[in-house]
């Protein structure tokens, strides 16, 4: 599984790098010391399984919401790797915290558990795209992050990342490429709007 690193030490990072390659299971596919707009459009199109972010990053202000501005840019599992004291609330929000105290076999647990989805057969009963899930899966196919489309609908972005949630488990799909392919294919939307 692919991993992006968000965090601004590089002995940490290198560290977590390390875990990975003696285990194989997972790969550092970037790095990136902060997270500028830049770097925020350029999770936008990346095919990551997890993004490893260390909450310092953002300011004290605003780290309660550290998970909720990555994930306007990617479905991606976003686990902190927290290197200073993280207040158990904010930690709550992130799909998993991964401690400097962890194994190896800890680290790699917390990942599996963080990435796992309910690989549900999209054709099942029970498993068709609702029409707001379907409204949500044209709107992130032509490129809209979590706050324009949650601006769109006039609903909230947890509500949007509910939908997206939805989405992925009813279509075992992770990724806004593969998302946008399975609304192609399914004519939910044509060629000549995607960006």
């Amino acid at each position: 599984m692919k991993v992006f690193l968000i965090m601004p030490s590089k002995v940490m990072a290198r560290g977590i790098e390390g875990v990975f390659h003696d285990i194989g299971e997972f790969k550092v596919d970037g790095i990136v010391s902060d997270l500028t707009a830049r770097d925020g459009a350029m999770l936008k199109n990346m095919a990551v399984d997890v993004i490893i972010v260390d909450p310092v990053i953002f300011p004290l202000a605003s780290r309660a919401c550290g998970k909720q501005y990555i994930s306007e840019f990617t479905d991606a599992a976003v686990v902190a790797f927290p290197s200073i004291f993280l207040e158990e609330e904010a930690g709550r929000q992130y799909d998993a915290v991964i401690s400097l105290y962890d194994s190896p076999a800890d680290i790699i647990h917390k990942l599996r558990n963080a990435v796992s989805v309910p690989k549900d057969s999209p054709a099942a009963e029970g498993n068709e795209l609702s029409a707001r899930e379907k409204d949500i899966l044209i709107c992130v196919a032509k490129g809209l992050i979590n706050k324009e489309i949650a601006d769109l609908f006039n609903i909230s972005i947890h509500t949007v990342i509910s939908h997206r949630r939805n989405i992925t488990r009813k279509t075992g799909i992770k990724t806004v490429a593969g998302l946008t392919v399975y609304a192609l294919l399914n004519n939910l939307i044509d060629a000549s709007s995607v960006e």
